[in-house]
């Protein structure tokens, strides 16, 4: 087995070099082999098969054979250098700019390569009852019951004709675009398309609505009546990029009113939402309301925590990368090209989420917290398990949900997806072990808010 000497040099603690010297001894043999594999190969006019004269399959192939073999074998001796010596880095080994080669492969003897690595910078950290994190719960008041209710009942509602506009309702009309003049545009906007009341941002302009009729003609502005671009020209029938050229006076004819009249809180409803009979009255309906919602919101608290410990920890560590050579690793390594001016725009990004990995690495590593083959495969099968329930699908049985989860996960990008999530869950729940919580009940608008 050939050895070959590799020799690190520091720079500084977040770069380094790694030196490969080749002498002839370390390729000699393996380009004399792949070279007579050539000779038996070669069908060159004039010479039998396997008589070809090794002088000319060397003229041929020498040197990029050499090449070939060379860089192989240096290859291999920096990953083994890498992964003997637990040599922690950043992206891959690059060949250094300039000088980073010394030999003439047309005339070959010794060959010195000199690859260049970022290192990863220390970080120290661990999760203990000195760490303190917020652990905000919602507050499920009767507000917040009373509103799942009504969306509950909403859902399971008819939507019946009305003679006149509420609060809540959908009206149907007719939008006819204007001039500044109030006279009506020729070729411009006439179509028809739905309001609903209920999802308007503004008091004002819902009661402006409130009371009228079928036939009732009114003056609006669509920018009151939409959410952004995208909405404005579904509801006008026209293309986001037609939008520019559209004024904002248009009329609007009421042509149909469609009022939603609750579901009964009855016994019909609840076998609905219920069907092993748990809930037989508005009380025990309330109770499993409010069950549901802890429920539900509780997941919602583990990750505004993940957030709090994101926030804290990011701010509290200070760490400084190579970032020359990690914005020459991103370039080389990127798909497509990518300019220097795009690179500058995504860069902090970048190193914002390099940072929080090394940190979580340092934590995991703290409390020998590892994520190891079967949780990916399980934690994958809950996913494809929890797709079918909300597909309706039947789940198959444990051998074939078994391959679909491998199979899965033979794609990378969802592979580091959800080695993401369960890095995640293992974080929350370290922390909900081990560092100090102080619970706080919120209202719900307010921990709504937590997350933007």
């Amino acid at each position: 087995m050939i050895n070959m000497e590799v020799v690190r040099e520091d720079i500084d603690k977040l770069n380094a070099l790694l030196k490969v010297k080749v002498v002839p001894a370390d390729y000699k043999s393996k380009v004399e082999t792949k070279l007579e594999n050539h000779r038996k190969q070669a069908n060159i006019p004039g010479f039998r098969k396997g008589f070809v004269p090794m002088s000319l399959i060397k003229k041929q192939y020498g040197t990029s054979v050499l090449f070939d073999e060379v860089s192989k074998m240096v290859s291999e001796a920096i990953n083994k250098y890498i992964t003997t010596e637990k040599v922690d880095i950043l992206g891959n080994p690059m060949p250094k700019d300039g000088d980073g080669f010394e030999g003439d492969f047309s005339n070959p003897s010794d060959f010195l390569f000199t690859y260049e690595i970022g290192l990863p910078p220390k970080i120290d950290v661990s999760i203990s009852k000195k760490n303190k994190f917020p652990y905000k719960e919602v507050e499920i008041d009767a507000a917040l019951i009373q509103k799942q209710s009504e969306d509950i009942r909403r859902r399971y509602g008819k939507l019946e004709s009305a003679e006149l506009v509420g609060e809540n309702d959908m009206v149907l009309g007719r939008f006819v675009e204007l001039n500044s003049d109030k006279s009506v545009k020729e070729g411009g906007v006439d179509h028809s398309a739905t309001v609903s009341l209920e999802f308007l941002d503004s008091d004002k302009v819902r009661k402006k609505f409130v009371g009228k009729k079928v036939g009732d003609v009114l003056n609006v502005n669509p920018d009151d009546l939409s959410k952004g671009p995208k909405d404005k020209a579904a509801m006008l029938g026209v293309k986001e990029d037609e939008l520019d050229g559209i004024g904002k006076k248009f009329t609007f004819t009421i042509t149909e009113i469609k009022c939603m009249n609750f579901a009964e809180l009855n016994e019909e409803l609840f076998l609905k939402l219920y069907p092993d009979n748990s809930v037989k009255d508005e009380k025990t309906f309330n109770d499993r309301i409010k069950s549901d919602l802890e429920q539900m919101f509780s997941k919602d608290s583990d990750r505004l925590l993940h957030k709090v410990v994101f926030d804290e920890l990011m701010k509290k560590i200070k760490v400084s990368f190579p970032e020359a050579f990690l914005k020459r690793w991103i370039k080389q390594v990127n798909e497509k090209p990518l300019t220097d001016e795009v690179l500058e725009k995504e860069f902090d990004g970048y190193l914002k989420m390099l940072k929080w990995q090394l940190i979580e690495k340092a934590i995991f590593e703290s409390h020998d917290v590892q994520i190891d083959q079967k949780e990916l495969v399980d934690y994958t099968k809950s996913l494809l398990i929890q797709n079918y329930s909300n597909y309706g699908a039947p789940v198959p049985d444990e051998e074939e949900l078994d391959k679909n989860a491998r199979k899965f996960l033979q794609d990378k990008k969802q592979v580091d997806s959800i080695i993401g999530r369960l890095a995640e869950d293992k974080l929350i729940e370290l922390c909900k072990n081990t560092a100090t919580l102080k619970p706080k009940k919120v209202k719900y608008d307010d921990f709504v808010k937590e997350f933007n």
